[in-house]
């Protein structure tokens, strides 16, 4: 583990980063972060972007400045676990002894033809960009389309209601209810927030094809100016490609340790690691943290036994003034969760998870 290399400065990425430079490291030991931007795009705030509210400038963290810390900046395009080697576009392979993958996830099409060529996408920094930039020319009174009733999909139209109140704004979703995965009383709030704010929801949708302008629902049509994809993701092209033990969403099986069972000296992070719960950037960060005790327990001989990765709760934001979440099991709408949901924002902001 003496030359560790980190894939992908997301927040388990830097979570690990910082979580290693906290505690004492070996003299012959380097820390090489690898990522394509040189900071960390709040992610789960991309929802905001899209819409207008914020400027990139508000979501971009920037990585420590540490000296034992290196920093490299380029697309990844593969690793080669017997050579030990990340291989970079237009670059020199980057040679490593350990090795954590968090790379994060893209967008799942579910085969749908269509869906990647004629919708837009909030899964990178600079597919917002060109989502908000779609989304700001709709002209006055056009229409937009959400696919997917999730998280992510809620807090788009929510946002975008609010930034663009003359937009006709919709949601489509396979499901007969907006976030199927949450309580009732949740999906209740979030719909009457949605109707009292015009935004129509349609459920039992299952798209077929999806052409300029035009979604087809089996053989009915429904018109659009602006499609914006949030049904769904998976792991990055690169962690798909590799031919290693999966579970049934794509995802790299881990063992107890969060290394890959047959390349024990690489873990894996984030939404690219088979996980008990769904991805999300409390999970990545947890993984961050228990991953460096794993690596300083090696540097320093040591044992590490790990305990279980406790998550908190779900934080959504309907606009700047109401919001849902799941604190354990208990579910809070209203002003308090969107106050909450910003404390989080302000934390990630100032390197405090």
């Amino acid at each position: 583990m003496k030359r560790f290399v980190i894939l992908g400065g997301g927040y388990g990425g830097l979570t690990l980063v910082q979580s290693l430079l906290e505690d004492t490291i070996p003299d012959d030991v380097t820390i090489t972060l690898i990522d394509r931007m040189p900071f960390q795009g709040l992610k789960t705030e991309y929802y905001a972007l899209a819409a207008g509210t914020a400027s990139d400038m508000e979501l971009r963290v920037q990585f420590p400045t540490d000296p034992r810390l290196k920093l490299a900046f380029g697309e990844v395009t593969g690793v080669d676990f017997n050579t030990r080697t990340v291989q970079m576009e237009g670059q020199d392979p980057i040679e490593y002894d350990g090795l954590a993958i968090a790379l994060g996830c893209t967008d799942r099409y579910h085969g749908i033809e269509g869906a990647e060529q004629f919708s837009t996408s909030i899964q990178t920094f600079s597919a917002t960009r060109e989502t908000y930039r779609q989304l700001c020319d709709v002209k006055p009174y056009g229409q937009v389309t959400i696919v997917g009733g999730g998280l992510s999909g809620v807090e788009v139209a929510a946002e975008l209601r609010e930034s663009r109140p003359d937009l006709n704004i919709r949601i489509l979703d396979r499901g007969n209810n907006i976030l199927s995965a949450f309580p009732t009383k949740l999906q209740q709030y979030v719909a009457s927030w949605f109707y009292n704010h015009h935004v129509e929801m349609c459920g039992h949708v299952s798209l077929t094809k999806l052409e300029q302008g035009v979604l087809y629902n089996q053989d009915k049509t429904i018109e659009t100016d602006v499609t914006v994809w949030t049904a769904g993701i998976q792991p990055v092209s690169i962690v798909q490609q590799m031919d290693l033990p999966k579970d049934s969403q794509g995802r790299l099986i881990i063992n107890e340790l969060h290394q890959i069972p047959e390349h024990p000296e690489v873990f894996v992070v984030g939404d690219c690691a088979s996980l008990p719960y769904s991805p999300s950037a409390q999970a990545a960060e947890a993984q961050g943290k228990q991953i460096a005790e794993v690596v300083h327990a090696i540097w320093h001989n040591k044992e590490c036994k790990l305990g279980d990765i406790k998550l908190k709760g779900v934080l959504g934001s309907l606009g700047k003034k109401s919001g849902f979440g799941m604190m354990g099991k208990r579910a809070i709408i209203g002003y308090v969760p969107r106050v909450l949901k910003s404390g989080v924002l302000w934390m990630s902001k100032h390197h405090l998870g």
